[in-house]
Order: structure tokens, then C-alpha cells, then sequence
């Protein structure tokens, strides 16, 4: 019998930083895979945080590889920009551009099938605002007052069926082609679909979560709104408990479950 769900790396809080006056926190989860193909990383800076989840595509060869590669890229373009950074947009949009190149070549020589593919949330917080991109089913959430404020929506059939009227939140969970991925890092050469979405300013208590499809897919906003209440919980111990959820509910078949979260304390 295979064990329980178990934590690929231990989850991280990490200071407050005392000009952005923030607290973060990440987790990863294997759940019930043989495999975490998952990675999560926040960059800390005096003037600038950038936080990044990757989920490499199980169904496709070496998605581990594909989410190391594109977040070693993320992580390589901000570090090389000066900070605050001055045209976060067009950082975001070239950075993922580089992160997709990076993981197409890794498939160079190898069947359009069996190319190396990941899934992509990226956040960058600054001068007391986010600004977000994402690529797949990676999601972004804005949270406050234990509510979802924002969050983005996945590249995905089912998204658009929704969208469209076609099917309600209730069916999605449970549609046939819930885990169909319009786009990804990776794959193709042409640059992939990408959401960029405009300067977000945070309030006080406001807390940003990126997530893969194993955090999000078996869980209700309600769940997620948890981590923005007043709470002297830390918020490391509460997206620990969350991602323990995430697993439980879909034992025992659970997919990875990985979240960085940013809380700001400051105006």
C-alpha cells in the first residue's frame, strides 16, 4: 500500500522583510504520485518579491525537468533586473518568453508528443502592487477579507465551455476534460497564450496565493479565503493544513499540491 501524502520539501516561512513588511510562505506536496513534478520559489528582494510556481506535465516525458528548467529561468531573469523593476509587464512578458524557450529546447529532436511541458504562475510584488502572468491552469488568487477578489483563469476546454455558458462551476470538477490544457510552456517553438494582468494595489492583509491544478482543482474559494482572515496562526502552519486538504480530497489518486503565498502587512 502506497503512503500518505508526504512533503516533497518542507513547507518555508521566511522572514519579514522590514521595508516590504510582508510574510511568505510555500509548499509542495507529492500526494499520491510517484513523482513530484512540481517547483515553487520565492525571490526576495528589499525593493521587489517575485514568487513562481511551475507544474510539469505528467503525461508528457521529464515535466520534472520542464518545471526546473522554466523556473530556473524565472528565477535568473529577475536576480539580472534591476529592482524595483521598472516595466513589470514587459518583464513578465519577456521572462516567460525566455522560461518557454528554454524548456523547447529541452524537446529538441524528440516527437511533438514526447517534448518536455510545464504549466506557469508567476507574481511580482513591488511599490506596494502586484502584477501577474500565467500560462495553463496555474492559477493567481487575490484574497481579502477572506474573500477571492481575483484570481486567473486557466487555458483550459473546460474555461471556456465556462465562460461561454456552457457549463457551470458545479460541472467543472467533474467534466471529462477538466485536465485538458490549451497551453504550456514548452512544446511548440511559436510563443504560447499567456495572461498578463494589469497593476493590482494591495491593502493591508491582503494575501497572494499561486497554486498548481493539485491545490486548487478539489477545493472552494471559501478554503483559500482562510488564509487572509486574522488569524495569529503563522501563515506557513495554514497553507500546510490547506495542502494536506488539497491531497485528502482526492485520495487516494491526489496529484501534486504546491502554493506560494505572500501576505502584505503594509500600505
Amino acid at each position: 500500500m502506497k503512503a500518505g501524502p508526504k512533503l516533497s520539501r518542507e513547507f518555508i516561512q521566511k522572514p519579514q522583510e522590514q521595508q516590504l513588511q510582508i510574510e511568505t510562505a510555500d509548499v509542495s506536496l507529492i500526494g499520491h504520485r510517484e513523482e513530484n513534478q512540481d517547483r515553487v520559489a520565492i525571490a526576495v528582494d528589499e525593493a521587489a518579491v517575485l514568487l513562481a510556481v511551475i507544474d510539469g506535465m505528467g503525461g508528457h516525458s521529464e515535466g520534472a525537468r520542464a518545471a526546473e528548467t522554466a523556473l530556473a529561468s524565472l528565477l535568473e531573469a529577475f536576480w539580472q533586473t534591476p529592482r524595483p523593476i521598472f516595466d513589470p509587464l514587459g518583464f513578465l512578458h519577456l521572462s516567460l518568453g525566455r522560461a518557454h524557450e528554454e524548456v523547447v529546447k529541452l524537446g529538441a529532436g524528440l516527437g511533438l508528443d514526447a517534448r518536455p511541458r510545464a504549466t506557469c504562475a508567476v507574481c511580482l510584488v513591488q511599490d506596494g502592487a502586484a502584477y501577474w502572468a500565467h500560462v495553463g491552469d496555474s492559477r493567481v488568487y487575490q484574497l481579502r477579507q477572506q474573500q477571492v477578489l481575483e484570481r486567473t483563469r486557466d487555458h483550459s476546454h473546460v474555461e471556456v465551455l465556462l465562460r461561454e455558458g456552457l457549463i457551470t462551476e458545479s460541472e467543472v470538477q467533474g467534466h471529462p476534460m477538466r485536465n485538458y490544457v490549451e497551453c504550456c510552456l514548452g512544446g511548440e517553438a511559436a510563443l504560447p497564450e499567456m495572461s498578463i494582468g494589469t497593476r493590482r494595489r494591495l491593502k493591508p492583509g491582503d494575501v497572494l496565493m499561486l497554486c498548481t491544478d493539485g491545490m486548487w482543482s478539489n477545493l472552494k474559494d471559501q478554503d483559500f479565503g482562510r488564509l487572509a482572515q486574522t488569524s495569529p496562526q503563522p501563515l506557513g502552519e495554514s497553507l500546510a493544513e490547506l495542502g494536506l486538504r488539497a491531497v485528502e480530497a482526492s485520495a487516494p489518486y491526489s496529484d501534486n499540491a504546491t502554493a506560494a503565498v505572500l501576505r502584505w502587512r503594509a500600505a
